[in-house]
C-alpha cells in the first residue's frame, strides 16, 4: 500500500513536472508580432543627480549630488517584430516620473574671483549645509528601442536600447526662491527583461530600465533660482501587460 502510494506521488511530480515545462516552453502555431502594452513601476533606491555645475558663475560652481526620492513609473509601449527575423523588432514607448530630490546635506563650492551674472565677482570658498528638497518630474518619450528577444519559448527573454526624449521640471517652493525650471535633453533609455505569453493574444513582462541625461536648466530670474547642469541617471524596475494582434 505505501509503495503504491509513492508510485501516484512520483507520478503526480512527474506529470506536473511536464505540464510547467510546456507551458513554459511550447509555443503557440503563430504569435502576432504586433503589440500594445501598459506598464507601472518603480524607480530604486540610490539614484541621484550627478556632476551638479552652477552656471550662473564664471567659472561654474559646483554642488554636490543630489539625491533622488523613489518615484512611480506609469506608461505605454508600442511595438512591432518583423516575422522575417522574429528575435528582431522596434519600439516606441513613454512614461512619467516624479523623482524629487529629497532635502539634504549639500556642498557648495565656488572658484575664488568667480563672477556671479548680473552681480559682477563674489568671494568664493565652500559652504555645507541642509537644503531643501524640490519637485522633479521627468516624461521620457523613446520614439524607437532597438528590441532583440529569445522567441522559441512561452518565457521569452529580451533586451532593447534606444535614444529618448527627457522632458524634466524642476520646482521651488522655498520662501523667496519660489519658481520652475525645466530643461528637454535626449538621452539613453536601455532595458532588460522576462515576457510570458499567457495566451496567444495576451503576455505579462517584468522588465528594469536604466536612464541617462545630461539636464541644464536655466536661471529663473524672477524667483531667484540658480541655473545648474547636471546628469540624471537613474535605474526603474516594471511590470506590464501586452495585447498582441
Amino acid at each position: 500500500m505505501k509503495q503504491s502510494r509513492t508510485i501516484w506521488l512520483c507520478s503526480g511530480i512527474f506529470a506536473t513536472t511536464l505540464l510547467i515545462g510546456s507551458l513554459l516552453l511550447t509555443v503557440p502555431n503563430a504569435y502576432p508580432e504586433a503589440y500594445i502594452g501598459a506598464q507601472i513601476g518603480t524607480s530604486v533606491t540610490g539614484n541621484s543627480l550627478t556632476d551638479v555645475e552652477l552656471t550662473d558663475f564664471s567659472p561654474n560652481g559646483t554642488m554636490s549630488d543630489r539625491e533622488l526620492s523613489r518615484s512611480i513609473l506609469v506608461g505605454g509601449k508600442i511595438g512591432y517584430y518583423f516575422p522575417q527575423a522574429r528575435w528582431f523588432g522596434l519600439e516606441t514607448e513613454v512614461f512619467y516620473t516624479t523623482p524629487n530630490i529629497k532635502q539634504q546635506n549639500t556642498q557648495i563650492t565656488v572658484q575664488p574671483g568667480a563672477i556671479l551674472e548680473g552681480f559682477g565677482p563674489v568671494g568664493g570658498g565652500t559652504v555645507e549645509g541642509v537644503l531643501s528638497g524640490d519637485h522633479f518630474r521627468v516624461i521620457t518619450w523613446v520614439p524607437v528601442n532597438v528590441m532583440f528577444r529569445y522567441h522559441k519559448m512561452r518565457l521569452q527573454p529580451y533586451a532593447g536600447v534606444g535614444m529618448g526624449l527627457f522632458f524634466a521640471r524642476v520646482h521651488t517652493t522655498v520662501a523667496g526662491f519660489e519658481g520652475t525650471q525645466s530643461s528637454t535633453r535626449i538621452g539613453l533609455n536601455a532595458k532588460a527583461g522576462l515576457e510570458y505569453h499567457v495566451t496567444r493574444y495576451l503576455s505579462a513582462f517584468g522588465e528594469w530600465k536604466y536612464n541617462r541625461a545630461s539636464f541644464s536648466f536655466d536661471s529663473n530670474s524672477s524667483s531667484g533660482a540658480f541655473g545648474f547642469d547636471a546628469d540624471y541617471n537613474v535605474h526603474f524596475v516594471a511590470m506590464g501587460l501586452n495585447l498582441h494582434f
